[in-house]
């Protein structure tokens, strides 16, 4: 009894009390750029790896996910996943194009409210902004916790992967429609392919308002130090160089416990050409 006292007391003096606490309120949320279906991947090609990704993502234990680069036959395929639901439209209209849609749990979470918006100069309808070279929306859901009753906003997007001042610009509309959809009253987490490293000024805008799980985390981020890694299990050099460039942002509202990037392959390539972000969080 004596050891069980003194292991509990180093577990608590030692950060572990707020693990404790959040004991059975804790969330998994996540990013995850899943690589568009298309043919030029040959043995990489969606329909060779769909069921690994739906693996990790049910091993993982997402209770919420924002995925990136998902065209209507790929949300087909994940929406048949037992217990999930999504909320999000395509970037070119309607069923059209690439989704950067929310998945959810539903045992967990309900939808209260949620919304597209497109980055661009009217992003109010289907457009492409600045200098991009595609069409670039971002994906929003009010969301209830069903166990604790709390109340939460999640905000998922793709910026453009050619127009930096669309990259730039983009970042400053998110943040803008983060505080009017949002507000300040709530918990809210923003994920996304941002295609832009850490030092680089669409990041530096997103944390105006928002920080970045990694950063946040009670515990020592996990994994590589970069996100793009190609779909072979030897990465090349020039990407391990590279910061990430997929992200997990919350405010101050949400206590980080765990953040981390998640590099599993089946011994030859990786489920996608992206790592997924995995964060084990709370609302405070």
């Amino acid at each position: 009894m004596v050891r069980l006292m003194i292991c509990l007391s180093a577990l608590l003096l030692g950060g572990g009390a707020d693990l404790l606490s959040a004991r059975g309120r804790e969330l998994v949320a996540g990013s995850y750029n899943i690589r568009c279906d298309t043919p030029v991947d040959g043995g990489n090609a969606w329909p060779y790896r769909k069921e690994r990704v739906e693996a990790l993502i049910r091993f993982y234990g997402f209770d919420v996910l924002g995925v990136q680069e998902a065209k209507p036959s790929q949300m087909s395929d994940l929406r048949a996943m037992p217990g999930f639901a999504s909320v999000g439209v395509g970037r070119d209209g309607g069923d059209r194009g690439e989704y950067s849609a929310i998945f959810y749990r539903t045992d967990r979470l309900r939808v209260l409210d949620s919304g597209t918006f497109w980055l661009s100069e009217t992003p109010d309808t289907v457009s492409k902004g600045w200098d991009a070279a595609l069409n670039r929306i971002c994906t929003w859901a009010k969301m209830k916790d069903r166990r604790t009753g709390r109340v939460f906003y999640f905000f998922n997007t793709h910026f453009d992967h050619v127009g930096r001042e669309a990259r730039l610009r983009s970042a400053e509309l998110l943040a803008g429609r983060i505080r009017i959809v949002a507000g300040d009253k709530y918990p809210v987490l923003c994920t996304g392919d941002f295609n832009a490293h850490a030092e680089s000024e669409p990041v530096a805008v997103m944390k105006t308002v928002l920080r970045d799980a990694r950063e946040a985390s009670q515990t020592p981020a996990y994994g590589p130090p970069f996100s793009y890694a190609g779909f072979p299990v030897q990465v090349p050099e020039k990407l391990r160089n590279r910061t990430p460039i997929d992200y997990l942002f919350v405010n101050g509202r949400v206590r980080v416990l765990t953040c981390g990037l998640l590099s599993d392959s089946d011994g030859r390539n990786h489920p996608s050409d992206h790592f997924p972000l995995r964060a084990v969080i709370v609302f405070d």
